[in-house]
């Protein structure tokens, strides 16, 4: 029994060193899911649990062999914060969707002010016919 345990304990601090040295050796910005800090904390803290989650959700996601010869990396193998953009991120970027926006606007007032006109003038025969209607006192 004493040698199964003892085996558990070797694989648990294998493992545990495993895990530390690759989530400290890997960037920064290639950590998935949290900081490398509280990566550090949870394989230390709760192994073997710690370094399993890190294998399975904490390491840089590995590229991918297309079909053509090359190779895809997440995120174009950019950091975050050198990737370039393409094209316009948000509706209220696109100079061309605003635009479009500023000519629905204009027929949207348009067709109030036609609104508007056509209840003006249905209120003028209301009031009219109910003139009409009403008998004059002397």
């Amino acid at each position: 029994m004493f040698r199964l345990y003892s085996l558990f304990a070797l694989v648990d601090l294998a493992l545990l060193v495993i895990a530390l040295i690759d989530c400290l050796s890997v960037e920064e910005f290639a950590i998935r899911a949290l900081p490398r800090g509280l990566w550090v904390f949870l394989i230390l803290l709760f192994s073997p649990i710690g370094a399993i989650a890190w294998f399975v959700a904490g390491r840089p996601a590995r590229a991918v062999q297309l079909s053509n010869g090359t190779v895809w990396r997440p995120g174009g193998g950019f950091p975050e914060d050198q990737r370039p953009r393409r094209g316009p991120v948000a509706p209220d970027d696109d100079p061309e969707f605003l635009r479009g926006l500023a000519a629905s606007r204009k027929e949207d007032d348009q067709i109030m002010k036609n609104w508007e006109a056509d209840l003006r003038r249905r209120e003028e025969e209301l009031r009219r016919r109910e003139k009409d209607l009403r008998p004059e006192a002397d």
